[in-house]
């Protein structure tokens, strides 16, 4: 591991995808390029949702500054996976500027994720493999690649559909890209140089350091929204480097004396992901018992009814961040951790935190504060007559006062 060559790349990915993100702002505003509000959107002016572009051309910087990196390089000119993502990365792209821009039918987005997932299967990245224990359960090839293709689809689907709150995606993307990244980290410590391996951590590297580029952007209030390329190239690298390694990894090759450690494969990508999937889960399930198609846009997402329970866009989307970092930092510390004790206390006790303050919003908390000061401060309110003697009669009125 070159630590100077990973801060290159992550430099690459940051200075260019924010670089690029003013410029693109600029272009989308001098062209008036942002689409009407519409009913199900939280913000109140049109914003340009071009910030994918953004996106897209910092990965293709960090790419290229990658290639010319000796820990990297060998994935560029040694296989073909890297250069079907980023065929794959510019379908998406264009598509989803087409939509941002024109709005364009659910069936076509569909089908081009479709075909972005089935570039990559063809080429190799695959879950040829589910780890259970010490053993790999290995489905025929026809069955790899349709599971693959689905699993893609679905994660780039979730991302998207959580993509409603400004700095949501950029930053649950930065926590659990980030997660991932330490743990192939390890892996390589304990594996050696496995190609499959370092083609994650360089896609973790690269996103979280696009993500960070375009986060400033994006927070609220937002400047520039990454829109549906943005949303779906964000959960086409997530699924990516999850399947990279989930599908190719050996759990009876890591130095690991605790069985659940073996899963971690299966534990990691499911934990980042966590939070997408239920929305998208819950989102699909809603429609269909509605009669209406899964991917009709609504204004029933997870983060839509924290709006409704009294949290502001910011505290909503701090939420989220919480809770994606409790799910990643217990499922990474169950495979570097010794003992299950540590990974499940922060379980539990980071589950009943975020518990806490998605039941508890800080406006509603302070607002209860408020309520019961005033009457506190009634209630030490005792009203007295001219000699300067409280009076003894009852039902005398109380005077509202203040310290």
């Amino acid at each position: 591991m070159n630590i100077t060559e990973i801060l290159l790349v992550l430099a690459a990915a940051i200075g260019v995808t924010a670089v690029m993100s003013y410029v693109v702002l600029r272009f989308a505003r001098r062209f008036e390029l942002a689409p009407k509000v519409r009913e199900r959107d939280v913000h109140k002016t049109p914003t340009p949702r071009l910030g994918g572009v953004a996106m897209f051309l910092g990965l293709l910087a960090a790419f290229a500054v990658a290639a010319g990196q000796s820990q990297y390089s060998d994935l560029f000119w040694g296989d073909t996976k890297i250069w079907a993502l980023l065929g794959a990365c510019l379908l998406i792209a264009v598509i989803g500027v087409l939509d941002d821009l024109l709005d364009l039918d659910w069936m076509i987005k569909l089908g081009t994720q479709l075909l972005a997932a089935g570039i990559l299967a063809w080429n190799g990245v695959q879950i040829v493999s589910i780890p259970l224990g010490d053993t790999l359960v290995v489905g025929s090839p026809t069955l790899n690649f349709v599971l693959t293709v689905f699993l893609m689809t679905l994660v780039m689907n979730a991302v998207n559909f959580v993509d409603g709150l400004d700095g949501l995606v950029a930053g649950v993307a930065i926590i659990a890209s980030a997660t991932f990244f330490i743990y192939t980290l390890v892996l390589g410590a304990q594996m050696g140089s496995v190609p499959s391996v370092r083609f994650a951590s360089l896609i973790a590297l690269v996103l979280v350091g696009v993500c960070i580029g375009f986060l400033p952007f994006n927070w609220h209030r937002a400047k520039m929204f990454m829109g549906d390329t943005g949303a779906l190239l964000v959960g086409l690298l997530m699924a990516t480097s999850t399947v990279s390694v989930t599908g190719e990894l050996n759990p009876a090759a890591l130095d690991i004396k605790l069985v659940i450690a073996s899963y971690i494969p299966i534990i990691l990508p499911v934990a980042v992901l966590a939070l997408p999937l239920a929305d998208f889960s819950l989102a699909v399930l809603r429609r269909l018992l509605a009669g209406t198609s899964p991917f009709e846009a609504d204004r029933r997402h997870l983060h839509h009814r924290m709006l409704d329970r009294g949290h502001s866009p910011v505290q909503a989307v701090l939420v989220f961040y919480l809770g994606t970092a409790v799910l990643s930092a217990a499922a990474l510390l169950v495979f570097v951790y010794p003992g299950p004790v540590v990974p499940i206390l922060v379980i539990v006790l980071g589950g009943l935190l975020t518990l806490v303050v998605t039941l508890f919003p800080v406006a509603k908390v302070r607002a209860a504060w408020s309520e019961r000061k005033s009457v506190n401060l009634t209630e030490r309110v005792t009203p007295v007559n001219t000699n300067g003697e409280a009076p003894d009669h009852e039902g005398a009125p109380i005077e509202r006062t203040s310290e």
